[in-house]
C-alpha cells in the first residue's frame, strides 16, 4: 500500500470519501505481545479525535491495572471537565461489571462474560461509542461463554458508524473472516523465554 494508496478500487458503487469511512472491525490475534497494546494506542488516536471509546476486559484480574487504563481514564476525565477529546467507558470482567456491581474473583466468570456481552449487544444497538474495545473476547468465544455465530452477526449488522476492535490468541476462524482488518502478532523472541519476569512500562 504505497503512500497509503489502495492496491485496488472495488467496483461496489461506493465514493472514495465512503468507503474511506466505513466502520471497521479488527481483529489482533496471535501468540506475539501487542495485541492489547496496539488496541489501546488506537484508543489514543480516537480520543484525540473526540470519539466515545468503551473498553471491556474480559480476561485480566481485577487486581492488574494496566498502565493504559489509568492514562485513558484520566482523559476521559479531562474530557469531562473541558470537552476535550473524548468520553471514555472503561469496563473489567473481574473487578464486576459497573451495572452489576459484582466483586471479585468468586464470582463465575461464565455469567459474567455473557453479562458482558449482552451490554455490549445494547451499546451497539444505542449507539454509545465511536469505538468498542472488547480485550481478550477471543477467549470467551474459544471457550464456549458466548456463541461466535451470534457474535459475528451482531456485529455485522451493527447500527451507524462503531468501530470494533477484539483482542486475544486464538481467534475463531469465523471471527476472522467477517473482520476487515486481521493482524496476527508473531512471536520471534520474548524476554519470558529466558526467564525474565514482565517489568513496569514493559507488560503494565
Amino acid at each position: 500500500m504505497p503512500q497509503g494508496q489502495p492496491l485496488t478500487v472495488p467496483d461496489d458503487g461506493l465514493t472514495t470519501r465512503q468507503r474511506r469511512n466505513r466502520p471497521l472491525l479488527m481483529v489482533h490475534t496471535g501468540d506475539g505481545k501487542g495485541k492489547s497494546t496496539a488496541a489501546f494506542g488506537l484508543a489514543l488516536r480516537a480520543w484525540n479525535q473526540g470519539w466515545s471509546i468503551g473498553v471491556f476486559q474480559f480476561v485480566k484480574s481485577a487486581k492488574w491495572r494496566i498502565g493504559e487504563q489509568t492514562v485513558l481514564e484520566r482523559l476521559g476525565r479531562l474530557h469531562e471537565e473541558t470537552g476535550e477529546g473524548g468520553s471514555v467507558d472503561w469496563q473489567k470482567m473481574g473487578s464486576g461489571w459497573s451495572w452489576t456491581r459484582k466483586q471479585g474473583e468468586a464470582e463465575d466468570h461464565e455469567t459474567a462474560a455473557r453479562e458482558g456481552w449482552r451490554e455490549i449487544e445494547s451499546r451497539l444497538v444505542r449507539q454509545t461509542h465511536d469505538l468498542l474495545i472488547l480485550d481478550e473476547f477471543t477467549y470467551v468465544m474459544k471457550w464456549g461463554w458466548v456463541d461466535v455465530d451470534e457474535v459475528v452477526a451482531t456485529l455485522a449488522d451493527r447500527p451507524g458508524h462503531q468501530h470494533v476492535v477484539i483482542t486475544g490468541r486464538h481467534a475463531d476462524p469465523r471471527l476472522i473472516e467477517a473482520a476487515d482488518l486481521v493482524t496476527e502478532m508473531i512471536k520471534a523472541k520474548h524476554p519470558m523465554d529466558v526467564g525474565q519476569k514482565g517489568q513496569k512500562g514493559i507488560e503494565w
